[in-house]
């Protein structure tokens, strides 16, 4: 504790210390003297020189004084700069005391005077003279600098620049205006006629207009933006050359007319959404896809109305819970800004419709509508007949299996499940003609037949069809017929002579043992 007050104790006294030198330097009339010939010696920028008077003897002086003081500093008295200033300066005091009681004075200088004013004054017993500019004259100077400097911008300017009369004249034209005309009109012309003559348009609207004019000797416009002021002197006018933006703007015209060729041709209709989600291009087909009005979609829909109306034509999958739907909205948007949209829509119709969402630059999404009816009808039926001929094959009491050309196992029937007891379809993997003679093997009795099919399925010529007569290892004799099929393919078919009447047929016409 007595530690802490310790500490306290040195704190007070050191700012009692700092405080006390403080006032001793501020009290210090040498000190004080020093910083108030500083203040005193200070310009505002304007100056040309400051003296310093105690009574008359000269005790400080600003750098631009020192050509009145000359080498002897020391000797320098008022009577001295008296002499020196009377004459440009009329009207400056005999003595300094006399400031003390008339105040601050302001001299105008003669024309010979190197400044214009001589400002006296009397500051706590010093006498102060400080020779300035006048602030008339600064602020003419900066006038003619600000002017100079706005003449050179103007009239060294990229664009031209020029003042034209209500009468049409030109009275005033910058440098890219004179090199303008020349170059439109050749070097001995006339600038004072207009360049520019379908001016009334910028001046009624107050808006730039764009307007051109054309180049000699050649079908190429020079193209402008023109905008007007009504000043007292007349219209000040400036043009900038907009000639990159036409050539862009025609660029992209030029394209997205090819790009409507191009689209017009494809049987997909198509529908893209810029970064707004409003509607910025279609192609035809989209209306003969959507039955949507081309009134409608020339309005520039967004993407909600956009379907919302598909909805109320029935071009569109009626969705359980719409309300909920439009929730998910931001779902299907998000999918197909990324490419993940992809659905199949079954139309009241009877219409199948591939729609696909796409991500475009700059935000944009495109959707793609095909009617995929067709090859969705021709699948349904080519399944259909499939499964039918499967369903024709599977009520036969022969076996058969068909191994494609590489070996793998195409097809087999459900006679062929039960004898072999194995099931193709039910496996992962793909079932070979190795595979199938290895069960072959394992349940007949010994028999070259299974080599000799192996080599027919691998073999491309040389597949006239063939008969043999195996036997199950508890005895049932089997008939195994070998048939090279359309594409190189090979069926191979299992009865049984003893109760197929159309296998004991065949039996009659077989080579026993395929020998």
């Amino acid at each position: 504790m007595q530690n802490i007050v310790s500490i306290e104790w040195l704190i007070l006294a050191t700012l009692c210390a700092a405080t006390a030198a403080a006032a001793v330097w501020w009290l210090s009339p040498g000190a004080r003297s020093k910083s108030l010939e500083q203040d005193l010696l200070s310009s505002d920028g304007r100056t040309d020189a400051v003296f310093l008077f105690d009574d008359t003897n000269l005790i400080g002086w600003s750098s631009g004084a020192r050509k009145f003081i000359g080498e002897h500093a020391e000797a320098f008295s008022w009577n001295m700069l008296r002499d020196q200033l009377a004459r440009n300066y009329p009207g400056l005091p005999q003595s300094p005391g006399f400031l003390k009681d008339v105040g601050p004075l302001v001299l105008s200088g003669t024309e010979s005077a190197e400044s214009r004013e001589a400002h006296c004054e009397w500051i706590d017993g010093i006498t102060r003279v400080q020779l300035r500019r006048s602030t008339l004259e600064e602020q003419n100077r900066s006038q003619d600098q600000e002017l100079t400097t706005l003449r050179a911008a103007v009239h060294q300017a990229p664009y031209p620049v020029w003042l034209q009369s209500d009468e049409g004249a030109i009275t005033w034209s910058n440098l890219a205006y004179d090199n303008l005309t020349h170059k439109i009109r050749g070097r001995d012309v006339d600038v004072s006629v207009p360049l520019f003559t379908d001016l009334e348009e910028p001046k009624s609207s107050g808006k730039p207009e764009r307007i051109s004019i054309p180049l000699p000797d050649s079908n190429k416009q020079l193209w402008y933006n023109i905008s007007t002021t009504q000043t007292e002197a007349g219209w000040l006018c400036h043009a900038v050359d907009v000639n990159a933006v036409v050539d862009a703007e025609i660029a992209q015209r030029n394209f997205v007319q090819t790009l409507a060729k191009t689209f017009a041709q494809l049987s997909i209709g198509l529908a893209i959404f810029d970064r707004n989600r409003q509607l910025v291009l279609f192609n035809p087909v989209l209306i003969d896809l959507t039955a949507l009005p081309p009134d409608f979609l020339s309005s520039r829909p967004n993407l909600m109305s956009f379907f919302d109306r598909l909805r109320d034509q029935r071009m569109m999958p009626e969705p359980k819970n719409y309300s909920s739907w439009r929730h998910q909205f931001e779902d299907l948007l998000e999918a197909a800004a990324e490419g993940r949209y992809k659905e199949t829509w079954s139309l009241p119709s009877g219409s199948v419709y591939s729609v696909s969402g796409r991500p475009h630059p700059d935000g944009a999404i495109a959707f793609l509508f095909e009617d995929i009816t067709a090859e969705v009808t021709l699948t349904r039926q080519f399944r259909s007949e499939l499964e039918m001929g499967q369903s024709i094959m599977d009520q036969m009491d022969e076996a058969i299996a068909v191994f494609a050309n590489d070996g793998s196992m195409t097809f087999s029937n459900a006679a062929y499940h039960q004898m072999w007891k194995m099931d193709p379809d039910a496996s992962f993997a793909k079932v070979s003609i190795m595979d199938a003679s290895r069960v072959w093997q394992d349940t007949c009795a010994p028999t070259p037949a299974w080599g000799e099919i192996r080599d027919f399925v691998a073999a491309s010529d040389a597949r006239d069809p063939w008969w043999a007569n195996v036997k199950l290892r508890d005895g049932t004799p089997l008939m195994c017929k070998v048939t090279g099929i359309q594409n190189g393919a090979t069926m191979v078919s299992f009865c049984n002579p003893q109760t197929s009447l159309p296998c004991a047929e065949q039996e009659r016409f077989a080579i026993s043992d395929h020998s």
